[in-house]
């Protein structure tokens, strides 16, 4: 299974987003791993609600930044595959 813009990204089972307050910074965290993500990947992260499509994601960056969308889409796509390669995210 791929990554795909229909695709509904979620965190696997055991993994989650949290903030580390002791080190100021966001942490994904599961079973014997741990992830810091850069700032680009956490506000990826951060939209991952179980309910938005990784087409929904792209729009709300699109919205946001001052990027073409299709340079948003292809980062966005290119992250989650790599997570969900790793098990970090399931789709």
């Amino acid at each position: 299974m791929t990554v795909a813009p229909a695709s509904i990204p979620r965190f696997a089972r055991g993994m989650r987003l949290r903030e580390d307050a002791a080190r100021a910074r966001w942490v994904v965290v599961g079973p014997e791993r741990l992830f810091v993500p850069d700032e680009i990947a956490l506000e990826v992260l951060r939209l991952m609600d179980g309910a938005r499509s990784v087409d929904a994601i792209v729009d709300d960056l699109a919205a946001r930044y001052d990027a073409p969308r299709e340079a948003i889409a292809a980062d966005v796509l290119a992250l989650l595959s790599d997570l969900h390669a790793k098990g970090v995210v399931t789709a």
